[in-house]
């Protein structure tokens, strides 16, 4: 954050720093009104919902007081609005109800699915934007060559495809053909994990997680590919890049070290639209692999009427996009100084 303030500290009486702060304390307000908003519609939509919720966990054979009583334990007796009211304040202490179907916090049922997202999630980002931006810029450096042909066409097929449909193709081929993969799940039936490090990085895990990992970072990585070459193209008629070449560097430092850096800004946007397309995306992805994330969760979750569960799923990822979006904003400033939010 101190590298966007100094990039700002150069206009006069410290204007620009003021404006940033502002700006910062803006977004955050809209992020919470945003939340706010989503927590609202979700509470909506899953109350317009069709049949009883608690027939998932009772019998309509058993006795009317029974499934009454039921009702009145979850508050599903009570009028829409207070119900309302109490969903409103559960969400302000981090509480978010206590979940239909396994009668325990809906917390901690989404808590060990969450990080199993997580360690799913961060990884592939990591390597997405890797592979992305130094592919990008190496096809950008060989344009008109086979290689950036063969690259840009095989990624608008591949990115043309459906998420889920890849999925089970990479299945067939590398899990069923080729057998060097297992088909899915996040560890071994039978294997037991003794500690938080033998559960994220241990062998077993690190094999189960090889397939899904190869087959997101292929997928996704498109589309930062093509910003970053198109970017590139853009940038490399600059007359700044004519300057680099004309004081003797190298072609290839004027590509990786200038005209990279001058193309990164609009992968700055690519992070939040990326990112919402994939935790959308997590849910098919989670399916296909039968990982136990949180997608997978929350599809199941909505099949059995699980409104607190479902809830907290969404909300947690739409905190996730919201955040991502923040910081695509921020990071304008960091990667090109000439900026100024007014």
């Amino acid at each position: 954050m101190g590298r966007i303030f100094y990039y700002r500290s150069f206009d006069n009486s410290g204007k620009s720093i003021t404006i940033m702060r502002i700006y910062i304390l803006k977004r955050l307000i809209l992020a919470v009104f945003t939340l706010y908003f989503l927590a609202s519609i979700l509470f909506i939509l899953f109350r317009m919902l069709p049949g009883d919720p608690t027939m998932t966990v009772l019998s309509s054979a058993l006795d009317p007081d029974v499934q009454q009583e039921m009702r009145h334990r979850f508050g599903l007796d009570r009028p829409l609005f207070e119900q309302y009211v109490i969903y409103l304040k559960n969400l302000a202490t981090g509480e978010f109800g206590v979940s239909f179907q396994h009668g325990v916090k809906a917390f901690d049922i989404i808590a060990e699915k969450f990080w199993n997202t997580i360690f799913l999630m961060v990884p592939a980002f990591i390597l997405v934007f890797l592979v992305g931006i130094t592919l990008g810029s190496y096809v950008a450096w060989k344009r008109g060559a086979f290689v950036e042909k063969a690259v840009v066409t095989g990624s608008m097929v591949l990115r043309s495809a459906p998420d889920f449909w890849v999925g089970i193709v990479f299945i067939f081929i590398f899990a069923i053909k080729l057998d060097i993969f297992p088909t899915g799940h996040m560890r071994t039936p039978g294997y037991s994990a003794t500690g938080t490090f033998d559960i994220f990085f241990s062998l077993d895990y690190l094999y189960h997680l090889a397939l899904p990992l190869l087959m997101m970072t292929l997928y996704y990585c498109c589309y930062p590919l093509l910003v970053m070459r198109t970017a590139m193209l853009e940038v490399l008629g600059e007359d700044f890049i004519d300057l680099c070449q004309a004081k003797g560097l190298s072609k290839k430092r004027v590509i990786f070290k200038h005209a990279m850096r001058a193309s990164l800004l609009p992968i700055a946007t690519s992070i939040a639209l990326l990112g919402a397309y994939a935790t959308a995306g997590s849910v098919l992805i989670e399916t296909v692999f039968s990982w136990p994330g949180l997608g997978r969760l929350m599809v199941q979750s909505v099949i059995y009427s699980d409104y607190p569960v479902a809830q907290a799923c969404f909300l947690l990822i739409g905190v996730m996009v919201v955040c991502g979006n923040l910081l695509s904003d921020l990071l304008y400033g960091v990667l090109d100084p000439r900026i100024r939010y007014k």
